[in-house]
């Protein structure tokens, strides 16, 4: 017990001490960006203080019944958001069931894998105009944009982990006759799941700058047309408040998948030293 109340104090000085390293590192840098923009005084790069005061009177000026949020949280915010997370939960359920069954077949990708390659060759953005046509103006080409980006890297590592599934388990559970449904389930996909873990991260990545890119054409609300519109109008100052929100949101959505992927995966050997 003391042995281990030691390993824990450890690390959680450890994790404090790298927790502040990062943060100094970043205020270093907002501190060099200040004064860089200040010394060069343009127009089209303004200082950080003068984003941030910007972007929290765009994002913070509502009432106290709405928790200070402004209109422009709920008309352009939580829509873009609800866009990128609702196209990328989809391309995750077709990515992982469609891996699955590939993953699991003697020859599945022997037939497919030369269509994936040209498909996922595309740029996701030159589809654009075709899924105006198919879906038109709104949600629907935008959700469609990134479903087609993001569930390539689900798709490919969801196949590449059911594959790399040990021998021994696949054996044991033949000789045992395991049912197919309690098999994926409880061998293949627990197995599976560090390398589905990996195409989840990049494909969220993925989804949050495809979500950007399919507003920029025909929207008329969301991060991307705001992003576009105060660009057209020459107020920098604005601009850039939508860029420094996309990076909030992109480390933001980062860290909560990775949280989940360390509580969903601490039975790993490798990470007994997170427990």
């Amino acid at each position: 017990m003391t042995e281990r109340a030691t390993r824990l104090r450890s690390q959680a000085a450890a994790g404090i001490s790298g927790f502040a390293r990062n943060w100094l590192v970043f205020i270093g840098a907002v501190a060099v960006w200040e004064l860089a923009t200040r010394l060069a005084a343009s127009v089209f790069f303004p200082p950080p203080s003068e984003i941030v005061a910007t972007a929290g009177e765009l994002w913070f000026s509502g009432p106290a019944s709405q928790l200070f949020l402004s209109e422009t949280v709920f008309d352009h915010i939580l829509p873009s958001i609800g866009r990128c997370l609702g196209g990328w939960a989809i391309a995750v359920v077709l990515g992982v069931g469609l891996g699955t069954a590939l993953g699991r077949s003697r020859t599945g990708m022997e037939y497919v894998g030369p269509l994936f390659a040209f498909f996922r060759a595309i740029p996701p953005p030159t589809l654009v105009p075709v899924f105006m046509v198919l879906f038109g103006l709104g949600p629907g080409m935008q959700v469609a944009t990134i479903i087609f980006g993001a569930i390539w890297p689900i798709l490919l590592n969801t196949v590449d982990g059911v594959r790399s599934v040990d021998s021994v388990k696949v054996d044991t559970a033949r000789s045992f006759r395991t049912p197919a449904p309690y098999w994926i389930g409880m061998v293949v996909l627990p197995a599976a799941l560090p390398k589905i873990f990996a195409g989840l991260r990049l494909s969220l990545s993925i989804s949050l700058i495809l979500m950007v890119v399919s507003e920029l054409i025909g929207s008329l609300n969301g991060i991307g047309h705001q992003l576009i519109s105060s660009q057209q109008q020459f107020e920098f100052p604005l601009m850039w408040s939508w860029i420094v929100l996309l990076g909030i949101l992109g480390y933001g959505l980062n860290a909560v998948l990775l949280a989940v992927e360390r509580r969903v995966l601490r039975w790993q050997p490798t990470r007994n030293d997170d427990a």
